[in-house]
């Protein structure tokens, strides 16, 4: 068999990328036949007796092969179209995916050595076969977790997705799919199938797939900082697995909420956190809303801030119609000596804001479950919205025309007979809570780069993210400057 040609076979997947992602068939495990040999024993060995070392996902190459019955998925006789082929072929593509090949057992899946097991029988050791194939299973059981959840997911660990069983994924059913494929998909469509499918994701992976597969080494002059800066955001885009219809989306970096339906997109200003108080990253969902909302202060800006505001001024809470209270509920009367009191314990005392035009939550606040204790609310500061760079907050997110927002919810939700009641219960400052049927997920994002009508689009890194992110990814110990 000659050798491999990789740059025309690399042309060949570039083609089947794009198609692959966006149009995926349903098909199901296959049988397999009891095999006996000398290889599959050898797997089954090295296997149960731990000796291949290096795995990102060894249960799950395990699981892989008990399911084959150690059969060997890779070596056997085929041709340079084989499915083996067509694995190292992904291998050597994943900078299309914004990969590193580093993380693909490079310096052992070598096309020299492979070229020997298949062609020259006898010359590689079943040893070393058998080191072979789990290598290139777990490679491929690795590529396929990473394009789904990403490498770096901070919710799902490699150790938490060997476990089996994340959202009903599993990466090496995907892989007995792909060798074993029904009519009408093939080996390279079926691992590109898993990824993201959010237009956000397909338009960076198309853009990559140009620069990387079709425009590299031609006429053009690509910027590594392009390539490395798309590759660290479509990561961004696998962690927020974004797959529904109707979603709010929040981009940290481009300072804006997108509302997106079915058939139209809403897009709002909003103000993020400050570089000392960053807003975080998070999927959840948002059940509900407040109109006329009170806000207890976060302990952090309760000390930081509001207590020693009120120690120079001592108007300054009833002026912003603040009140401060015991760890047990007590009202405390503000004067001069109960502040100082108050100053030398604060974490015994909290403050709350009643509804009003001065509230620093605005008229209504959207509530959603997260461990980071944040929110997104209207704000009484609107001419804020009006500046280019917008953080500002202490972690929460602000946005403008909140009401109309709320009325896109109630409206979406089929409730739109409530906005009348909404409208009024904002003019009023009015304390009132309206429940959704259905919750509508949120993403807040940070994403540094879009491409949007086919031209990439950067937006500044306010929290300085980029560069740990992209030293992690292709596993470097050194910066490269992303401008």
């Amino acid at each position: 068999m000659k050798r491999l040609l990789h740059d025309l076979r690399s042309i060949q997947f570039t083609g089947v990328l794009l198609v692959a992602f966006l149009s995926s068939s349903a098909c199901s495990p296959p049988v397999i036949e009891k095999p006996d040999s000398i290889l599959s024993q050898e797997i089954q060995r090295q296997l149960v007796v731990g000796q291949v070392s290096g795995l990102y996902y060894p249960k799950s190459v395990s699981r892989f092969y008990s399911k084959q019955n150690f059969q060997s998925p890779w070596i056997k006789p085929q041709n340079e179209k084989g499915q083996t082929w067509q694995a190292m072929l992904v291998l050597d593509c994943v900078l299309q995916f914004g990969l590193a090949h580093s993380d693909y057992h490079p310096k052992e899946l070598l096309y020299d050595k492979l070229h020997d097991i298949l062609d020259i029988p006898g010359k590689v050791s079943i040893k070393e076969q058998a080191r072979f194939d789990i290598l290139l299973t777990d490679a491929m059981l690795n590529i396929i977790n990473n394009l789904h959840f990403g490498k770096l997911n901070p919710e799902f660990s490699a150790d938490k997705i060997d476990k089996g069983d994340i959202n009903g994924f599993h990466a090496e059913e995907t892989l007995m799919i792909a060798l074993n494929p029904k009519k009408n998909a093939d080996f390279l469509s079926i691992i590109a199938s898993v990824q993201p499918k959010s237009k956000e994701y397909v338009d960076l992976q198309y853009h990559m797939r140009l620069l990387t597969g079709l425009h590299q080494g031609d006429c053009y002059e690509i910027p590594e900082s392009d390539i490395r800066l798309m590759a660290i955001n479509m990561e961004r885009l696998r962690w927020a697995a974004i797959d529904d219809s109707t979603y709010i989306q929040v981009n940290i970096p481009a300072y804006n909420l997108q509302f997106h339906q079915p058939n139209a997109t809403t897009e709002f200003k909003v103000i993020v956190g400050k570089p000392a108080a960053h807003t975080p990253t998070l999927n959840s969902a948002i059940s509900y809303f407040t109109t006329g909302p009170d806000w207890t202060v976060p302990k952090k800006i309760f000390i930081r801030e509001l207590l020693p505001k009120a120690l120079k001024d001592i108007t300054y809470l009833a002026n912003n119609h603040l009140s401060i209270y015991t760890e047990n509920g007590k009202i405390v009367t503000p004067t001069g000596a109960t502040l100082l009191e108050i100053r030398r314990v604060p974490e015994k005392y909290f403050a709350r804001q009643s509804s009003g035009c001065d509230n620093a939550l605005g008229a209504v606040v959207f509530r959603f479950p997260n461990i980071y204790d944040i929110y997104l609310h209207d704000t009484p500061e609107q001419q804020l919205f009006k500046r280019e760079d917008r953080a500002f907050s202490h972690g929460c997110i602000r946005v403008e025309n909140a009401e109309k927002l709320a009325a896109l919810l109630l409206k979406s939700d089929n409730a739109e007979f409530k906005v009348n009641a909404l409208h009024e219960a904002m003019m009023a400052y009015q304390n009132k809570t309206f429940t959704l049927k259905k919750q509508v997920p949120i993403k807040v994002t940070y994403l540094t780069c879009l491409v949007i009508a086919g031209e990439l689009i950067t937006y500044k890194d306010i929290y300085g993210l980029d560069n740990s992110l992209e030293m992690a990814l292709y596993n470097t110990d050194h910066q490269l400057s992303l401008k």
